[in-house]
């Protein structure tokens, strides 16, 4: 047992071999410590039943978008705007910035009904309200987190804390991969910072050719994947034969996973220095098309993003997810709500109908979803410069979903007069989990993986899929 231990320590060495190609794996593939033999991720694998959907698009609003001023219209806000809440409406509730008796706040911004659907969507949503009737809104969501990091690795890996496989890890590790020049699993990011960090997209403790792969949508689509000057084709491929050997050597000596794990990230990585440029360049898209995203080659956006996100499920990519952090509206809760709507809203209605017009949108699953809601009441706080924004609120908050077998032009759930509790079709974390997989053809109670004598699962040991929202 000691030597084995010694053999799993002294694999590192093989991290700085490569001549670049090592640092694109490492950094950009690998991160965690495997769990199995078999860790280079498979061609498509078949689902536990007929899926409806066949790849995922996950649009993560990070820092938890105000619902009440969004999606979730209420006019009692209005009525009691500037009064203080009821006491029996927060009892036993306890909140970070705000004081008990803090005053309600009314909705900053007009709404109106939409399509034939009718779903109510406030002004600042125009490009949304014009696919109203291609979604499904659930009003009715809640969390057990309060907090941003927790709440965001909840929502993303069924824990509160860093250490589990993020869904799209999950998927692929459930349905293999269907590209062969281009990871399973994409991250792409705008916004700011994240706080739950890389554990919202890791591995975990599935194998590391599992977790997801940050791509950029500008400069190198993923970091060191150029050659570095003086590196040819032909010296980098004898490079990574060489080290290959070494690798499979190493494998054969002492059976560490991770080494299989590394061995299939060396070849991604070769294989992506093709086709990662040719992803990001949008030399061939219409002035139409980038028009409608609002998207601008060469340049780091979201609507760059949710253009890539069609780019790559087009080319196979199972799961891509898009983080946008800038939500987290403390204070002036109306003018971060108009900034980030004008940076979001129309690429993701475009990204719906883009999909829709290609003959995509009917096997790709789209989500658009942050980690909670905000609550009813206002927050100032002049000893931090805080006035007119909303808290952390998890009792209640609103996401969408469109396509991938998804009810178009539904709206489910509902809260109370105040938007603070939900009163109708509760939809828990674990429930949207078991959901989409579901769609996915994954049944969520079989998709496990035995870790620590536990089998693990996406949703822990809760979860239910929300039948109402299947069409």
């Amino acid at each position: 047992m000691g030597t084995f231990r010694q053999h799993v320590t002294r694999r590192h060495f093989f991290a700085d071999c490569g001549v670049g190609l090592g640092k694109i794996a490492l950094a950009s593939l690998l991160t965690k410590s495997a769990a199995r033999a078999d860790a280079p991720v498979a061609g498509p694998q078949p689902p536990h039943f007929a899926p409806k959907a066949k790849r995922v698009i996950f649009l993560f609003m990070a820092g938890a978008p105000s619902q009440l001023d969004l999606f979730d219209y209420k006019p009692q806000l209005v009525k009691y705007d500037g009064k203080p809440i009821p006491p029996e409406v927060i009892r036993g509730q306890r909140y970070a910035f705000i004081r008990p008796d803090a005053q309600v706040l009314a909705p900053r911004f007009k709404f109106a009904r939409h399509g034939q659907s009718g779903a109510e969507l406030s002004e600042m949503l125009p490009h949304l309200a014009g696919v109203a009737d291609d979604v499904a809104f659930v009003r009715s969501m809640h969390t057990d987190q309060f907090n941003h990091a927790p709440a965001q690795i909840f929502l993303n890996t069924g824990g509160p804390l860093p250490g589990r496989p993020g869904m799209g890890a999950w998927v692929t590790y459930g349905l293999g991969c269907e590209a062969d020049d281009l990871p399973a699993f994409v991250v792409l990011t705008s916004g700011g910072g994240l706080s739950g960090g890389a554990a919202n997209y890791g591995a975990g403790f599935l194998p590391t050719n599992y977790q997801g792969v940050v791509f950029r949508s500008q400069g190198d689509a993923v970091l060191n994947v150029s050659n570095p000057p003086g590196v040819d084709a032909r010296l980098q491929r004898d490079t990574l034969d060489l080290v290959q050997e070494l690798n499979r050597m190493r494998l054969a000596d002492v059976g560490d996973p991770e080494i299989a794990s590394r061995i299939g990230a060396f070849e991604m990585a070769y294989r992506m220095q093709t086709s990662a440029p040719q992803l990001i360049d949008m030399a061939g898209e219409s002035r139409q098309t980038l028009d409608m995203y609002g998207a601008t080659p060469g340049k780091a956006s979201f609507a760059n993003n949710c253009l890539l996100a069609r780019r790559m499920v087009e080319r196979g990519v199972r799961f891509v997810q898009l983080f946008h952090e800038a939500w987290d509206h403390h204070s002036d809760v109306a003018g971060g709500v108009r900034t980030q709507c004008g940076q979001t809203d129309k690429p993701a209605a475009a990204l719906v109908k883009d999909l829709k017009q290609r003959g995509l949108l009917d096997d790709t699953l789209i989500v658009w979803a942050g980690e909670f809601g905000r609550t009813p009441m206002v927050e100032s706080n002049a000893s931090l410069g805080r006035s007119l924004g909303r808290d952390h609120h998890p009792q209640a908050f609103t996401i969408w979903l469109a396509g991938g077998g998804v009810k178009p032009g539904f709206t489910l759930g509902a809260t109370d007069e105040l938007g603070f509790h939900t009163v109708e079709d509760p939809v828990h974390v674990h429930d949207l989990q078991a959901t989409i997989l579901h769609l996915l053809g994954l049944d969520h109670e079989r998709l496990t993986f035995m870790y620590q004598g536990r089998k693990f699962r996406l949703t822990d040991v809760h979860g239910n899929v929300v039948k109402k929202l299947l069409a």
